[in-house]
């Protein structure tokens, strides 16, 4: 199947080498992706709802913007972001979420599992700092067959007083391995704020293993950009792991169970500071006013596409359950799933 959409890495920059309408081009399908994935939500149509990415676009299409097509990533609960931005389709994206058979993953890894290991997306991950090991050993494997391939892992702030990630800060710098953790630190861990769970700083955490360590303002794609591309010229050319904080905001529910919970852990004013410097709209300033309206357009048709394309889409058949979950092909015992 082909792409419904431009590949965001085959755009790095303009004619002009100028990255400012391709990181545009690149939010705005995040942003708009997101909008149209909360409405199916409140549809009915994408089952167990999403973790919205909205407000912190600015990572992961600067930091995507650095990468090569062979380079990969591993992302997070919330990564519609980083799998578009690499390069996913998002008409299959859509499908997977709405668990469809013409998803990435046919509808088997819905939000928090979305993959493509031809794009280099080693998936989205439900568990807690669960991509660091993997971007790691994806970085160790590259290494070890000479390739100059860069990993990045991305997690959230939450992430980074988990023990696997820890030790993969620990491998990473022992193995000098080609491997940039991404933290986008949106200031709170589902519902309890960065101060109350982590202790001293965040980039010293990464910094007591001898990795250069940067933050980086997360709401502005080409300050994030410009520090990415650092990482990734020095740990491709043999300098070994970064660490990258992007202070950003999480704009709306850290689950869209929320709509329905009515937990309250932000006032509205917070909220309301915090959408003050809204990464989109920073980046949309950036461009000419028709670059910015004729983006617009491109992005609401291939939206629409893709909103048609997963809708259109069949169901999984309950008899084929265990497919694509084995490597020996283990098939369920007769009348154990039956299509009624």
């Amino acid at each position: 199947m082909t792409n419904h959409h431009e590949d965001p890495r085959a755009c790095a920059t303009t004619p002009d080498g100028s990255p400012a309408v391709p990181l545009y081009r690149t939010m705005r399908l995040i942003r708009r992706f997101e909008e149209r994935c909360i409405e199916l939500v409140k549809a009915g149509e994408i089952p167990g709802g999403i973790h919205p990415y909205t407000g912190q676009e600015a990572v992961a299409a600067g930091v995507c913007a650095a990468l090569r097509a062979d380079d990969v990533i591993t992302s997070t609960h919330r990564g519609h972001g980083h799998v578009l931005a690499k390069g996913a389709d998002p008409a299959r994206m859509m499908a997977e979420l709405a668990g469809r058979i013409t998803g990435l993953n046919k509808g088997r890894g819905g939000s928090m599992h979305a993959a493509d290991v031809s794009l280099g997306i080693l998936g989205a991950n439900g568990i807690v700092g669960a991509g660091a090991p993997i971007a790691t050993g994806a970085a160790w494997a590259a290494a070890r067959a000479g390739r100059d391939t860069v990993a990045v892992s991305f997690f959230g702030d939450g992430a980074v007083s988990q023990g696997v990630v820890l030790e993969s800060f620990n491998l990473a710098s022992l193995w000098r391995l080609p491997v940039l953790f991404v933290c986008e630190n949106n200031g709170y861990s589902s519902t309890a704020t960065v101060e109350d769970l982590v202790a001293g700083s965040i980039t010293a955490r990464a910094e007591a293993f001898g990795m250069p360590a940067a933050s980086v303002d997360g709401m502005d794609a080409e300050a994030v950009l410009a520090a990415t591309r650092v990482f990734v010229e020095r740990a491709r050319a043999g300098g070994g792991p970064a660490f990258l904080e992007c202070r950003t905001y999480r704009f709306d529910a850290h689950h869209t169970w929320e709509y329905r919970s009515f937990v309250r852990y932000r006032t509205k004013e917070q909220v309301d500071e915090g959408r003050r410097r809204d990464p989109v709209r920073i980046q949309g300033e950036r461009i000419p006013d028709a670059a910015r309206a004729r983006t617009d357009d491109e992005v609401e048709s291939v939206l629409a596409s893709a909103v048609r394309f997963a809708l259109d889409s069949p169901d999984p058949d309950p008899v084929d359950a265990l497919e694509y979950l084995y490597a020996t092909g283990l098939r369920p015992r007769a009348g154990v799933i039956t299509s009624a």
